[in-house]
């Protein structure tokens, strides 16, 4: 006998706008699935559109969401592009344990974890934080070396901002990374995850920018209003 589907539908709010006449948009904004409509669109018309985007933001995720061997295959592919192949994971696996990072490695047996909160979340973010953890099993400490490395990849400091910005409207004390080290584990600790936080150096040259970014939708999507498609 088939289990029932338990799958929870996300939180819809639909926005009108007189503004707007020929595009419909939609993207989340904390935990919320936003869909903004043109104002003189039907009921009818509403609920055909917002059934169309959720289904795309959908497709969308599960492009996003690769499984733990994509991931590592991803992660080489990174790491040949921006590192010329000096960095070599043995494993990149997502984490659900790593509340307060984005990501974490341990340099002596090149794993690298993400955090299960960048799932969704673009694929240069994403790539951002594989990079970063790949530049750490080559550089532990965020020197200027390992900064030169990261550096490489073209997406870095907007997605830094991004980061930042989904932390700062989540209220969510999240740091960059871990960095574990042979002298910080300890023998039979089940989670490698609890070393001390490394985080970014103070970065005066961009609050403003950042602060533009947040008030952005940057995970909008737009498609062109024909209300020959509702029914």
């Amino acid at each position: 006998m088939a289990e029932p589907d338990t799958e929870i539908a996300p939180v819809v709010e639909v926005r009108r706008s007189r503004r707007r006449r020929r595009t419909v948009a939609a993207y989340r904004e904390g935990g919320k699935i936003i869909v903004l409509i043109p104002a003189r669109m039907s009921k009818a018309e509403e609920r055909h559109w917002v059934s169309a985007m959720l289904e795309r933001l959908q497709r969308q995720d599960r492009r996003r969401r690769p499984n733990d061997a994509a991931l590592l295959e991803r992660a080489r592919d990174l790491s040949e592009r921006y590192l010329d192949g000096r960095a070599k994971p043995t494993s990149v696996r997502w984490v659900t344990n790593q509340n307060t990072r984005w990501g974490s490695c341990t340099p002596a047996d090149a794993s690298v974890r993400l955090s299960t909160r960048l799932q969704g979340m673009p694929q240069w973010v994403v790539d951002y934080v594989l990079v970063h953890e790949l530049a750490h099993l080559l550089e532990a400490g965020h020197t200027d070396t390992f900064w030169s490395m990261v550096a490489a990849f073209p997406k870095t400091e907007r997605a830094r901002g991004y980061l930042e910005g989904i932390a700062h409207a989540a209220g969510l004390p999240l740091a960059d990374d871990t960095v574990d080290s042979p002298d910080q584990l300890e023998p039979g600790r089940p989670d490698p995850d609890q070393d001390e936080t490394v985080r970014h150096p103070p970065d005066r040259e961009q609050p403003a920018r950042r602060r533009k970014r947040r008030r952005s939708a940057p995970d909008q999507d737009q498609l062109p209003f024909d209300s020959s498609q509702a029914q």
